[in-house]
């Protein structure tokens, strides 16, 4: 539920529109009045409610005008809030016989979960596009700077040269696979509940499955074939899925924070936080944000299991926990899409900074590069306990290692060994090949 100052005072800063729309009381709502104008289209074709009752059904849910806060009150008694939206529709087809047959055979959960999926489709085309164009801007950056040497870091600690175009890819490449994953849960999120009071349809007789069939296609969602009430694993891999893109895109933002830090300022942002007392200042505040929605999405996405845990045909506490951690965990999920649109849109590397990087340590992220070409002419164990020793002596004597190695090994151009696109490896090779992934 929204907390009140993070849905104005902190609106700007961690809420997404389109997302929470979907997750409204209005939207709820919306989706469950067309699941019972649908169900009551679907059967009165099918014989198992009359034609006419069915049309006036489908007309009175189609043009209901039904506030969430007309149905607080019974769902605070019920549990749910079916049974005060079917009261509500009774009542405005008072006089009518067709009142009898609204919501035939159903229950509420299948109201509910029903409503929730034909949320949940809108939402995945939301995402998917935000993906692609997130994939996009990666690839261009990975693309224009494949061969623009910077200092990679394990540890913190500058271990050999890479190319910024590679770390994009790597930033890049798992949320093109999140992309490939998310379209693949359509089959567990984007289906049908019509099961009945305790999953048998039994109130629809024959014809159940049937209706289930024809409500799917009117609502072009899936038939699943089955009742899944008690069955929650396509929610627990929305959850994790939400948790595992969040953690990749602040990935990218502890990388930019990282970056951006004073002494090092290897990248910028178009558009950065400010100081209300230092001037100077620069902050990564959306990169800042990214990390801070994906550690909240990782705490709700944990409850997901336990929320899978039905008791029998079904469980509230269990269905509850669901609705208490979905829609929050979706609305942080959506709003990091955002704000990595956003950061990868702004962002630009620093060349000179980037070659400071490869250069502080006076040289020594050179020397597995050094102890290769040293490799050529004795044992490579020797090689690397030769050039560690020159290492030390470069930190201490305060001079480049490349200075200390031509003295020690002269007659070879060590300025040419540590020249040209050799010392990148694989790196501008990825990046090439992560933007054209995907740009095909």
């Amino acid at each position: 539920m929204p907390i009140p100052a993070l849905a104005t005072l902190y609106r700007d800063l961690f809420s997404d529109d389109e997302t929470s729309a979907l997750f409204s009381g209005e939207a709820e709502v919306a989706a469950m009045l067309a699941v019972e104008a649908a169900l009551a289209e679907a059967q009165g074709r099918l014989g198992v409610i009359p034609a006419e009752a069915a049309a006036v059904i489908a007309d009175l849910a189609h043009n209901a005008e039904i506030a969430p806060e007309d149905l607080a009150a019974e769902a605070g008694r019920h549990g749910v809030p079916v049974p005060g939206l079917i009261a509500a529709l009774r009542e405005r087809a008072a006089g009518s016989d067709a009142a009898q047959y609204l919501h035939w055979g159903a229950t509420s959960q299948d109201i509910v979960d029903t409503g929730l999926s034909l949320r949940l489709k809108r939402l995945v085309v939301i995402w998917d596009g935000r993906l692609a164009a997130l994939t996009a801007t990666l690839a261009h950056l990975a693309r224009a700077h494949a061969e623009l040497p910077m200092a990679g870091r394990t540890y913190g600690q500058a271990a050999t040269p890479t190319s910024f175009g590679a770390l994009v890819a790597a930033w890049g490449r798992p949320l093109v696979a999140y992309r490939r994953r998310l379209q693949a849960l359509k089959p567990d999120i984007l289906r049908v509940s019509l099961s009945g009071a305790a999953g048998t349809l039994s109130a629809m007789g024959p014809r159940g499955a049937d209706v289930r069939a024809a409500l799917a296609e009117a609502l072009g969602l899936i038939d699943p074939g089955s009742s899944w009430h008690a069955e929650r694993d396509g929610f627990v891999s929305l959850m994790q899925w939400m948790a595992g893109v969040t953690a990749s895109l602040a990935k990218m933002g502890e990388d930019i924070s990282l970056l951006m830090q004073t002494g090092i300022g290897e990248v910028s942002l178009a558009t950065a936080g400010g100081s209300s007392t230092m001037p100077q200042k620069s902050n990564p505040v959306g990169p800042s944000v990214i990390v801070a929605l994906a550690r909240h999405v990782a705490g709700f996405a944990s409850v997901s299991p336990a929320a899978a845990i039905h008791r029998l045909q079904r469980d509230g506490a269990a269905w509850f926990s669901e609705w208490l951690t979905l829609p929050a965990t979706a609305e942080s999920t959506g709003r990091a899409l955002v704000l990595a649109n956003e950061v990868a849109t702004g962002l630009a590397p620093n060349a000179e900074a980037m070659r400071r990087g490869l250069d502080a340590g006076y040289g020594t992220i050179f020397a597995e590069a050094l102890t290769f070409a040293l490799a050529e002419t004795m044992p490579r164990p020797e090689a690397a306990a030769v050039v560690g020793a020159l290492c030390k002596r470069a930190v201490v004597e305060a001079r480049p290692l490349i200075d200390l190695v031509a003295e020690v090994f002269p007659g070879r151009d060590w300025s040419a060994v540590l020249s040209g696109g050799a010392l990148l490896g694989q790196a501008p090779v990825e990046a090439r090949a992560f933007a054209d992934a995907v740009e095909a």
